[in-house]
């Protein structure tokens, strides 16, 4: 793990008991998802899964998805913080391999996570109405 990450770690801690700070993140990942070059990140389901995890911050904020452990709305918070911030481990400014340390860092979490990412995208789907 590198230090800008741990650093994320920390923010993310003192982020996921505010759900104002959630909502806050929340509104910043879409805002950054909107202006990345999709078409230049080499991994497609990137944007998904950043979609995923902002969907979920969003959700455990506004108190309608509890059904998550602490640890998984910590290294989600983490991810997001990460991406957000533009000065990390390869600043998001250099053209093309700005964002792959990001992607790292959103496939690692991703894998980590990803049970109970599932569950949550399941209890998304539970709430759809035809």
């Amino acid at each position: 793990m590198n230090r800008f990450f741990e650093s994320a770690l920390k923010k993310a801690a003192t982020s996921a008991v505010k759900p104002n700070r959630l909502l806050t993140l929340f509104t910043q990942l879409v805002t950054k998802l909107r202006n990345v070059d999709w078409s230049k990140v080499k991994v497609q389901s990137a944007k998904e899964k950043f979609m995923v995890m902002g969907r979920l911050i969003k959700a455990y904020a506004l108190g309608e998805y509890r059904d998550i452990s602490w640890r998984t709305i910590l290294l989600v918070t983490a991810a997001i913080i990460y991406f957000i911030n533009p000065v990390d481990l390869i600043p998001d400014l250099i053209p093309i391999t700005g964002f792959t340390d990001d992607i790292g860092v959103l496939i690692w979490v991703y894998n980590h996570v990803n049970a109970e990412l599932e569950k949550f995208i399941m209890w998304e789907q539970s709430r759809v109405v035809l």
